[in-house]
């Protein structure tokens, strides 16, 4: 007799092996009609798979999230069958889920016109009116290299070679076309009626540059229609809000060929970029933070002894000199040790906090870059925090409470917490790990919040946590994370001495609050839709005559504004002032100071603000106040 324990806690017995489907079915048609898959001792599997000992079992349907991600994995498959319908002699490579959709990978003779997604699209649509069940099917090693021999399918066959190890794999039909993946899938086509194929890019085969080109499909599929319409609202938004546009149409920075994932900050970017270091700078003074300045490039020896050559080497750019071969730093933390080590430290110097505005390079293919979001050169807001193991939980809950302060100055009031764990590979035993985690778990307990755990991400000499902010529309970025790392200060010989006078190795944590500076800005951009608040906008606020009898005194009010430390320009162009009001409120100004005769004779400036509201006349010490206070707020 096989027990089946439900999320209720009801058991149901079956004398013999069932599937997950034969459950769903002995409770009700119902449910057997939305069975997407199932949950068996907390692991996904298809709902044809079958149970043959007592286990927790966990019906998934579309309205669960795995039922959702299930559903956009199939979608992908569903891509392939039409593909191969329309385009035989395509072949295919790969077609995981990304956040709320999907890709597929393709190789093709020609790159695919808006006119073939749309051909696509349609033969999807028709396919899945066929309601044809999807078939699993577990096939040893040898007969999976023949399917895809036979079919010519390289690229499946380049999959399995990766495989050494795998004896059967699982197979997945869709009719005649057939597709490998770990799974699960749908086990119908019904549960993929509402999707849509979204855009179409280039890729190469395992992201490498120097690898043939491949072209990646884009979509989106969803539980209902409803959900759909959101997305592809929220995605119609983000158009507007793309960081690129706006940037060029603000003239913040640019990007150019010959500096791939490298930005090229115009005067009002670097406006953005110095309200933003200057704001953090002062964090690190109000928390205790020395800041520290260190060199770009190291003797690969250094990262040898950090653990990065063996970790990280392919991502890093590498330059040589008088026969001796040197990294650019992708990170700061071995700087960071090397100042530390410049004289022997108490246990009464500690903590000891490092911050630095490090510029750092990594080696990103060029596939993954975007904007100024994904690049190669950046600077962090990086800091490196040398104390105890009994000081890790205060100096962590500090740092919450500082992250979350900078965080609502800056617009986002609804973050996320997760602490990402051992990765493969790492650094140190597993006890050691044991006390970083559980370092960090007490942290958080003690802060009071709850968080997400993400097994296998952490870096590879430390978990962390990581920081997720929502945006204003809806999406979700990581910026913010806080990692301890036992192992660093030991292997670069950091040491301070305790209070019996014997030398141990600190704790190093590592923090940083808003990540990459190019990043961050780039979120800015685009949670803002370039409508930055006034203080952090690149032009705070423009003065404007009606007439050429003002400008002396339009010179006068920028003049007065900017010695107070404002971002203020004057327009004095020979153009009406609704002219002059349109533009500079298209171009997101937060503030239009209008001058006529009569504002001038009275040493006064009507304020407009660029949403069109009329705040009236004020002297030019009531609007600075205004600005100042608006600065104090944040």
């Amino acid at each position: 007799m096989i027990t089946i324990t439900l999320p209720d806690g009801s058991r149901r017995e079956f004398e013999n092996p069932v599937s997950v489907m034969d459950v769903a079915q002995s409770i009700g048609p119902g449910l057997a009609k939305a069975t997407v898959a199932g949950k068996v001792d907390g692991k996904l599997v298809d709902a044809s798979d079958r149970i043959d000992h007592d286990a927790k079992l966990q019906i998934i349907t579309p309205k669960d999230d795995e039922g959702v991600e299930i559903i956009r994995h199939s979608t992908a498959h569903l891509v392939g069958h039409a593909v191969k319908q329309l385009y035989p002699t395509a072949k295919m490579v790969i077609g995981p889920v990304i956040d709320e959709g999907f890709y597929y990978d393709i190789w093709y003779e020609r790159p695919f016109t808006p006119e073939d997604m749309e051909a696509i699209e349609q033969r999807m649509r028709e396919l899945i009116a066929q309601d044809y069940d999807v078939v699993k099917k577990v096939t040893p090693r040898a007969e999976v290299i023949e399917v895809f021999k036979s079919r010519g399918e390289d690229y499946k066959l380049r999959l399995v070679e990766d495989m050494p190890d795998e004896k059967q794999m699982g197979l997945y039909y869709h009719q005649e076309y057939v597709d490998m993946c770990r799974g699960p899938h749908v086990p119908n086509t019904r549960f993929l009626k509402v999707f849509k194929l979204t855009r179409i890019s280039g890729a190469y085969w395992r992201g490498d540059a120097k690898n043939e080109q491949l072209q990646r499909i884009y979509g989106t599929a969803w539980a209902d229609k409803k959900q759909l319409d959101a997305y592809i609202q929220r995605i119609e938004e983000a158009e507007k809000r793309d960081h690129r546009k706006i940037g060029k149409q603000q003239d913040l920075f640019h990007l150019q060929e010959e500096a791939p994932g490298l930005i090229f900050w115009h005067p009002k970017g670097w406006s953005v970029w110095q309200v933003v270091e200057q704001y953090m700078r002062k964090v690190y003074r109000d928390t205790g933070y020395g800041e520290v300045r260190c060199p770009q490039i190291l003797d690969v020896s250094l990262w040898k002894q950090s653990g990065h050559w063996d970790n990280y080497k392919d991502n890093m750019f590498f330059t040589e000199s008088e026969k001796r071969t040197y990294a650019v730093k992708p990170m700061n933390c071995p700087g960071h040790v090397q100042v530390f080590k410049q004289g022997l430290h108490s246990y009464r110097d500690l903590p000891i906090r490092y911050g630095e505005f490090g510029a750092c390079h990594r080696n990103e293919p060029s596939g993954a870059l975007h904007g100024i979001l994904r690049v190669r050169g950046f600077t962090q807001d990086d800091g490196h925090i040398f104390c105890t193991e009994d000081q890790i939980e205060a100096e962590v809950t500090a740092f919450h409470r500082q992250a979350m302060k900078v965080y609502s100055d800056f617009g986002f009031t609804d973050v996320q917490l997760k602490i990402a764990l051992r990765p493969e590979p790492r650094l140190g035993d597993d006890a050691t790990w044991d006390k970083a985690e559980d370092a960090l778990r007490a942290a958080l307990r003690a802060a009071g919040v709850e968080w997400q755990e993400l097994p296998g991400e952490g870096a590879f000499y430390g978990p962390k946590i990581e920081y997720h902010l929502r945006d204003a529309i809806g999406r979700t970025w990581q910026l913010g994370t806080m990692q301890v790392d036992f192992m660093m200060p030991g292997r670069l010989g950091a040491e301070y001495v305790d209070e019996h006078s014997q030398k141990r190795t600190p704790v190093m944590l590592h923090r940083a609050i808003v990540g990459s500076m190019e990043r961050f800005i780039g979120i800015l951009i685009e949670h803002h839709a370039g409508s930055f608040p006034a203080w952090l906008a690149p032009i705070q606020a423009v003065v404007a005559n009606i007439t050429d009898a003002q400008a002396e005194y339009v010179e006068e009010v920028r003049k007065t504004l900017a010695n107070q430390g404002f971002r203020v320009e004057s327009d004095l162009r020979n153009e009406k002032i609704g002219y002059k009001i349109r533009e500079h409120t298209l171009q997101r100004v937060p503030y239009l100071l209008v001058v006529g005769d009569r504002e001038r004779d009275n040493g006064m400036v009507a304020v407009r603000t660029r949403g069109g509201e009329d705040l009236g006349t004020m002297s030019v010490a009531a609007f600075a106040e205004r600005l100042r206070n608006e600065h104090a707020a944040a």
